[in-house]
């Protein structure tokens, strides 16, 4: 890859990776009428593990050099997929909507903000904070129509809320413990960790059932390959290259991104106020990754 090729890919990374993390609430949308949320993201995390223990091999990935390596890789996977992904996939199984959903986790990026000072030793400043208030006004303003009294159990909701718990410290704990790990190597842990740690939930409360269907199928692949493998990668490549804060703050963006895919896909409804929404998620995206 040329210089001038490198230099657009970097400028890209953000977009594409927005618009592919934006597709796991579709993708989950779509396959769990059909598998267990424990159950489907187990079958997932194996298929990933296979697919990325081939590139491995063939590339001669090199990993971990100790121990303690591989155990905070371990920590990082077990907090982004088993918590975040487990949060977020019970939640929508609980009869949580994918756009609420997307909201709580949305959330993550104002508390990235507020962490990272003290566990990071990141600076935010006042212009970012103003950032992180537009970005959030935004995603209430997109998400805004999507809560309605009744919608989801109580539990669902603290389903979402667990997801957010395990996006913000997995984004935090990878940052300042394995941001440097091979994305190669580094995945395999983190997901065979991941199904590890549901596993006993799926044994325990679920029936591990699972109806083959075509949309499960194309659900599945979808989020093994472009998503598990592609955005994941996005994502530590991301963290790695710039200051947690303003990473987390394109998932302020997600929410507006997967509004409009289920208005395509899906007929859901997509009006000014939620088009003002994106407008404001977008502008605070811009002021809090905005430097003199």
């Amino acid at each position: 890859m040329n210089d001038s090729a490198r230099k657009a890919w970097l400028a890209a990374m953000p977009a594409v990776f927005v618009v592919l993390w934006a597709t796991g609430f579709i993708g989950a949308k779509l396959g769990l009428p059909y598998a267990e949320p424990m159950t489907f993201l187990l079958i997932r995390f194996a298929i990933v593990v296979v697919i990325l223990g081939v590139a491995a091999w063939v590339t001669s990935a090199p990993w971990p050099a100790s121990p303690a390596e591989i155990g905070h890789i371990a920590v990082a996977g077990i907090l982004l997929h088993g918590l975040q992904l487990g949060g977020v996939f019970a939640a929508i199984h609980q009869g949580v909507g994918a756009g609420v959903t997307a909201l709580v986790v949305g959330i993550q990026p104002v508390l990235v903000a507020v962490a990272a000072g003290f566990v990071l030793r990141e600076r935010v400043t006042a212009i970012q904070w103003l950032g992180f208030a537009l970005g959030l006004i935004g995603v209430v303003l997109v998400v805004q129509d999507k809560i309605s009294v009744g919608q989801g159990t109580g539990l669902g909701y603290g389903f979402a809320v667990l997801g957010l718990i395990g996006l913000t410290a997995g984004t935090l704990y990878q940052k300042r413990f394995s941001a440097h790990a091979d994305l190669r190597t580094g995945n395999i842990i983190q997901f065979v960790a991941a199904g590890l740690a549901v596993l006993p939930l799926a044994l325990m409360f679920e029936t591990m059932e699972v109806r083959w269907t075509p949309a499960f199928v194309f659900a599945l692949a979808w989020l093994c390959v472009p998503l598990s493998v592609g955005a994941i990668s996005l994502l530590y490549l991301l963290i790695r290259r710039g200051a947690a804060s303003r990473v987390s703050s394109l998932f302020y963006l997600v929410p507006p991104c997967a509004a409009v895919m289920a208005y395509a896909l899906f007929g859901e409804a997509l009006n000014a106020v939620m088009l003002l929404g994106m407008a404001c998620a977008a502008g605070g995206v811009a002021l809090v990754n905005w430097r003199r």
